[in-house]
């Protein structure tokens, strides 16, 4: 498995793979106006780095946005130490490979190479297997930073803020 940049030819399936990935946990429902925000991998490309894991083959496996620091629009932080993760998700079909946790370490190393003392994301309660994996390395929660999201099928939705020192 390699972890790299996403390229432009593969920003539509990886935005695809995103909103499987989310509607996987939604048993299939669809995720409303979020699903333009999970589709839009040229704007958060544009934005922040989205990385990919790809097999041997060059398939996609899975993606992820890494955030390097608080002035992005994709920040969902204002600490200036901190980098943060966003929309991680893996392909159903090859969920328990390590292939989000391959990601997640990536995000982490670069975090450190940009200096930062922190990395900083968010999850919810249907994210049972993310807040596990987040839990065994490393991370935890902050309550004080969770977030609260209305004019969602979870209406209000409970952001869980998970936070890990460098």
């Amino acid at each position: 498995m390699e972890i790299r940049e996403v390229r432009p030819d593969e920003f539509d399936s990886l935005g695809q793979i995103t909103v499987e990935a989310y509607r996987q946990l939604q048993r299939g429902a669809p995720l409303g106006a979020y699903e333009d925000s999970l589709m839009d991998v040229a704007g958060r490309a544009a934005d922040s780095v989205v990385l990919v894991a790809v097999d041997d083959n060059g398939d996609l496996l899975g993606g992820v946005t890494y955030v390097p620091d608080s002035t992005r629009a994709m920040s969902e932080f204002e600490d200036l130490e901190a980098a943060g993760i966003r929309m991680l998700a893996v392909r159903p079909d090859r969920q328990g490979a390590g292939v989000g946790r391959a990601l997640t370490e990536e995000c982490i190393a670069r975090a450190r190479a940009d200096g930062r003392s922190k990395v900083m994301l968010h999850s919810t309660e249907i994210m049972e297997v993310a807040r596990g994996m987040y839990g065994r390395m490393g991370f935890g929660e902050t309550p004080e930073l969770d977030a609260w999201v209305t004019g969602t099928s979870r209406d209000p939705l409970r952001l869980i803020a998970f936070v890990r020192s460098l």
